[in-house]
């Protein structure tokens, strides 16, 4: 396993196509995901996403022909990605809250049912988040979301391993804190409702 991706890894840096693709195969979903728990926006996940791939192979001479998975570096980019994203969403929000509201027509369809699901969930996510600094949020989303270790993630951000879990532990205690001051009364088939609850529920999981 580390062999291939090794070999990968120098195969990038060589400006192999072939291995970009790979790469972009591999790992795409990934730096989607990240980039849409960061800004809580589809389209500038999508954005994040194909402009990280972009920096990527413009930058690949940056890559070391050892180390592992290159998931950690893409997603480091992503995050640069994301946070410049953010400023740009939120400028776009506050443009559209000031123009009249679209009539909305009802549709029970299951897709759009799915889809308002989903996008409570990430507005949930978003509401918890911004209430963390942008370190924190960054940390968390790697460490918890996307599954990198704590060295991994460090090399995303370029911090030392030690920054890297005093973060995510101060994340976690602000999340548990914030998911006690917003609990609320169980919601029908047990749902949860509350922002900071919802979103500290990842959070719970133990990382070693």
């Amino acid at each position: 396993m580390r062999d291939s991706e090794d070999d990968v890894r120098r195969r990038v840096r060589e400006g192999d196509r072939e291995a970009f693709a790979l790469l972009y195969e591999q790992f795409a979903r990934a730096v989607y995901n990240h980039g849409l728990r960061l800004t809580g926006d589809w389209s500038t996940a999508e954005e994040i996403m194909s402009d990280t791939f972009l920096t990527a192979w413009r930058t690949r001479l940056r890559v070391q022909e050892d180390g592992g998975s290159l998931l950690p570096w893409l997603l480091g980019i992503a995050t640069h990605k994301a946070d410049n994203a953010r400023r740009g969403v939120r400028r776009r929000q506050l443009f559209l809250a000031r123009q009249p509201q679209p009539r909305v027509e009802e549709d029970f369809a299951p897709r759009t049912i799915a889809r308002i699901d989903d996008a409570r969930y990430l507005r949930a996510v978003q509401t918890a988040l911004g209430r963390l600094r942008r370190q924190e949020r960054e940390v968390l989303a790697l460490c918890v979301w996307s599954g990198l270790d704590y060295q991994q993630t460090a090399e995303a951000l370029g911090i030392a391993v030690g920054t890297v879990r005093s973060r995510l532990s101060r994340a976690r205690k602000k999340l548990a804190h914030l998911a006690e001051e917003d609990r609320e009364p169980p919601a029908a088939r047990g749902e949860m409702t509350s922002a900071a609850a919802i979103a500290a529920l990842p959070v719970r999981e133990e990382l070693t």
